[in-house]
Order: C-alpha cells, then sequence, then structure tokens
C-alpha cells in the first residue's frame, strides 16, 4: 500500500456539500456532490459517504481528510451557538475614549459579550511600554463575570505581543479559561483586530463542535485518516490548531476556489469565477495564491482586519429566479431539481435561461428541444452577461491580458467570450474546484509586525521569518520544507525612531 495513497477534500458551501478523493498523484479518482443541509454537518456526512462509495476505496487507503466549512460563517450570521467572551484591552490610559465593540450590530453584542474592560498595559508602535501590566485589574474584572472564554487584545501587540503572553498565563493558569491573542490573529489598526479577537473567541464552541463531528464521521466509517481543516487564505491547519483560531476558517470556501482553480487549470495568474447556485464569487490568483483583500473586512456586520481572500460576490447562481424586472437575487438554491423548468418544474430559472440559449450542462443535453427560448430567457442571459462583464472588470483593476477560470456548478453559465478577459479556460473536474482546493493546499503560518530600521533590521526580520515558519509547523507543515513565500516590508517615516512594517508568510506541505 502507497502511504498517503488517498485524501479526500470537502468542501460545504451555500447549496452543496462537494467532496473528492484524490490519488498520491494528484488525480481525481472520484467526486460527489450533496444538498447542503441546514445543520451542515449532515451535509457533510453525506457528502463523504457518496464520494467513498464511487471510489471504492479502501478505508486505510484514506489518508488525510481536509475540510472546509461555513460552520464559523453561519454561526456569526446567525447569531448561534456563540460564546459569551470577556473582552479585555490593555492600553489605558490610552484608548479608553472609544469602548471595545462600539460599533457592532446590538444583537451580536448581546450574543457575545459577558463584559468589556480596558485596563494598563500595552506598548507603542516602537515595543515601548505604555504602562507596566494591570494583573491586579484584570483580575477584579475576571472576578465580576461568567464567561466561556477571553480576549486580550493589547495596543499595538504585532509589535510586542509580550503583555497579551502573560495575561493568557494569568488566566489560565487561575480561571482555566482559553484565551484568545490579538497578536496571533490580526495586524494593525486596534479596533479591527480587537474585533477580530472577539469573533475567534466566541468561535470556540463552534469549533469544538465542528472538530468533533468530522471525527467522529471518519470514526464511523472506520477511517483512521488525519483530519485537517482550511484557512482564509488558501492553506490549511491541524484539527488542533483549527480549535485555537477558529475565526481563521471563515473565508475558507472563496480561497479553496481560487486554489482548486489554479490547480485544476495550470493558470496562477487568472481571475476566477466560481459560479454556484446562488450567487458567484470573483476573485484574482496571484501566484496560484488568491490576492487579499487591502481593506477591512465585514463579517456580520463587525469591522475585521486578519487577512482574508479579495472577493466580489454577485447574486447570480444555477438557481437564481428569473422575473420580468430582471435576475434574482433570490434563488430556488437546493432545490433546483425541483423547481427548474428543465426538471420538470414550474420556476424559471438561470440555468433554464442559460440551457435554452445552447450553453447547457452536462446532463441536461436532452432538455434544451423542451424549452422555448422566449424574450424572458433571452433578457436574462443578457443580464447575467452584464452582471459578469461589470463583475470582472471591477476585479481586474485595468488589466485585460489575464484569462477568466470558470468554476462551480453553475459555470456553464457564463459566456464562452467575456469582455475583461483574455479568454475563458474550463478545466476538467471545474464543478468541484473547491474540494480539489482543500485537498491539495498547504499549511501557513503569518507574521505581521513592526521592526527597526537600523543595523538590527536584518536579524529582526530574520526572527521574522523563523516565527512563520514555526508558525506553519504549528499548522501542521513539514518544517524540513516550510518555505518564505512572502515578504513585504513598508517604511514607516513618521515615528521618532525609524522603523518597518513587516508581513512574513510562510507555507509548505504538510507533515507526514
Amino acid at each position: 500500500m502507497i502511504e498517503e495513497a488517498l485524501r479526500v477534500g470537502i468542501d460545504v458551501g451555500g447549496t452543496n456539500t462537494d467532496a473528492v478523493v484524490l490519488d498520491a498523484a494528484d488525480r481525481v479518482v472520484a467526486k460527489a456532490k450533496r444538498p447542503t443541509t441546514p445543520d451542515v454537518t449532515e451535509g457533510l456526512r453525506a457528502a463523504l459517504d457518496a464520494v467513498l462509495a464511487e471510489a471504492g476505496a479502501a478505508a486505510p487507503d484514506v489518508r488525510r481528510v481536509m475540510l472546509g466549512t461555513t460552520h464559523a460563517t453561519n454561526a456569526v450570521l446567525e447569531r448561534r451557538n456563540l460564546g459569551r467572551v470577556a473582552v479585555l484591552r490593555l492600553g489605558a490610559p490610552a484608548t479608553t475614549s472609544v469602548p471595545p465593540l462600539c460599533g457592532w450590530p446590538a444583537d451580536l453584542r448581546e450574543a457575545v459579550c459577558a463584559g468589556q474592560a480596558v485596563v494598563a498595559g500595552g506598548h507603542y508602535v516602537d515595543g515601548r511600554e505604555i504602562g507596566p501590566l494591570d494583573r491586579d485589574a484584570i483580575r477584579r474584572f475576571l472576578d465580576g463575570v461568567a464567561a466561556d472564554a477571553v480576549a486580550v487584545t493589547g495596543v499595538f501587540s504585532p509589535a510586542d505581543g509580550g503583555h497579551e503572553r502573560e495575561v493568557a498565563e494569568l488566566v489560565g493558569r487561575e480561571y482555566g479559561l482559553p484565551v484568545s491573542l490579538s497578536h496571533e490573529i490580526g495586524s494593525l489598526g486596534l479596533l479591527e483586530r480587537e474585533n477580530a479577537t472577539v469573533l475567534n473567541a466566541a468561535l470556540y464552541g463552534v469549533a469544538a463542535h465542528v472538530v468533533e463531528a468530522l471525527t467522529a464521521a471518519l470514526a464511523g466509517r472506520g477511517l483512521a485518516a488525519r483530519p485537517y481543516l482550511a484557512q482564509n487564505d488558501g492553506t490549511l491547519m491541524t484539527v488542533e490548531h483549527a480549535a485555537r483560531l477558529p475565526v481563521a476558517t471563515i473565508g475558507s470556501g472563496p480561497a479553496n476556489s481560487l486554489r482548486g482553480a489554479a490547480f485544476l487549470s495550470g493558470v496562477a495568474e487568472a481571475i476566477v469565477a466560481d459560479v454556484g447556485g446562488t450567487s458567484t464569487d470573483l476573485g484574482v490568483l496571484v501566484g496560484g495564491f488568491p490576492r487579499e483583500s487591502a481593506a477591512a473586512v465585514e463579517i456580520g456586520g463587525v469591522l475585521t482586519n486578519f487577512r482574508m481572500p479579495d472577493i466580489l460576490a454577485i447574486a447570480l447562481g444555477g438557481g437564481s429566479v428569473v422575473r420580468e424586472h430582471g435576475v434574482g437575487p433570490d434563488s430556488v438554491g437546493y432545490r433546483i431539481t425541483e423547481e427548474a423548468l428543465v426538471f420538470g418544474g414550474g420556476t424559471v430559472t438561470m440555468t433554464d435561461a442559460a440551457v435554452a440559449a445552447g450553453r447547457v450542462p452536462p446532463g441536461l443535453a436532452d432538455r434544451r428541444e423542451a424549452l422555448r427560448r422566449d424574450d424572458l430567457m433571452r433578457a436574462a442571459v443578457a443580464r447575467a452577461d452584464e452582471m459578469v462583464a461589470d463583475a470582472v472588470d471591477r476585479m481586474a483593476l485595468g488589466r485585460g491580458d489575464r484569462p477568466l477560470v470558470a468554476v462551480g456548478g453553475g459555470a456553464f453559465l457564463l459566456a464562452p467570450r467575456i469582455p475583461g478577459a483574455s479568454r475563458v479556460v474550463r478545466p476538467d473536474h471545474a464543478e468541484v474546484a473547491n474540494a480539489v482546493g482543500a485537498a491539495i493546499a498547504l499549511a501557513s503560518g503569518r507574521v505581521d509586525t513592526i521592526l527597526p530600521a537600523g543595523e538590527s533590521r536584518s536579524k529582526a526580520i530574520e526572527r521574522a521569518k523563523e516565527e512563520a515558519a514555526a508558525r506553519a509547523v504549528a499548522a501542521g507543515a513539514d518544517a524540513a520544507q516550510v518555505e518564505i513565500v512572502d515578504l513585504v516590508e513598508v517604511p514607516l517615516s513618521y515615528l521618532s525612531e525609524p522603523a518597518v512594517r513587516v508581513h512574513v508568510k510562510a507555507a509548505g506541505p504538510l507533515a507526514r
């Protein structure tokens, strides 16, 4: 038996849960789609069962299972299953004029916040202390709240995370609560980093449920495979790492699609359109990885600043309902096989309009003649083409020399030629690109910090590289094969002492 002969990639989408089995040569040997259920875990199990049955694989041959999931996203959007968080900011007397969570929607704040405090501590941008850490104030605060976890955010902690680590030791030793530390999650920008840290702490219970469900699903099927979860930058982490940083899974779906599109097409520089049942997500590949958003990302009405793929979503999918006034934004979703005209239903969808226009997916070629291409369908196809062309123009940023890679179950909706793209690439297995992206992903680690620009700069950058590599290994990478894949230096000339902001990303294949 070949070691690591088979691995399974699973991606939970809004309409379908997709699964693939890849062999040691990265070939797709089986694939399956199943509807995403209200309890997404049931759809996960159904997709896993279906793809293993198609592969006909003996259970011992599956060595790894990689999951991209919407569990964390759904929990934040729906305000359910979230933990109660004690929110602790280290920065007094600075920062007290803007309290924690001040921009949060009232219902989400009510669901998450067990109490908040701003105590002495934190650092200036150059690493000097604003003031000594007030441990007594921290104890008084925690003694007065009933929380499931603690979120700790120090002023400029990406430059020096010492105070945050001291609080984590205190809380673990005296209170036994899990602690979310901001310098491990976000970059510079106090409020957005704090928001991400609180969301991370609120998601600990959700992460535990996902990990338990996945490991139970594997055990129940006799699989001794090692499980991993997909991150929002297109890489993987161990379930142990995911349990500590669940917020990193929030953007994993679009990132998986982009990585899968790059792998299946062999194109490293491209625009990707992932067409699902309800929406189309567009992103950009740079060196085979998702281009990251330069702006703060809003999640459930909360601004955050951790790394997320630069994604533009439009309300266009295979299940989008067609009416006189236009297309969507509502969709029949996973009910398309019951409600669309091509399947004998009574609702006009974008799938019907596309099939009538000659854009026919596999398995529906014999249905075209049953559809009459009337003015409503012609207008829907024209409107859909306009929406896609406009979205491509917005993502291209003036460049028209990149191809567009069409993936997702609704990729057949896209026109043969799209303004703003040099050509349209439709790779094999495009309908399960998101699951493929999860299966072939690397593990990664990041560091975003501020370093002196003087003679010690080179040594400090080497330490940052080492820390990024260590974080990649903690996420599951093989220490012998980790490489620095991104290094960005930005001079900070407005400081009293010259300094640079440094972002380092390390990545590598999974350890055996």
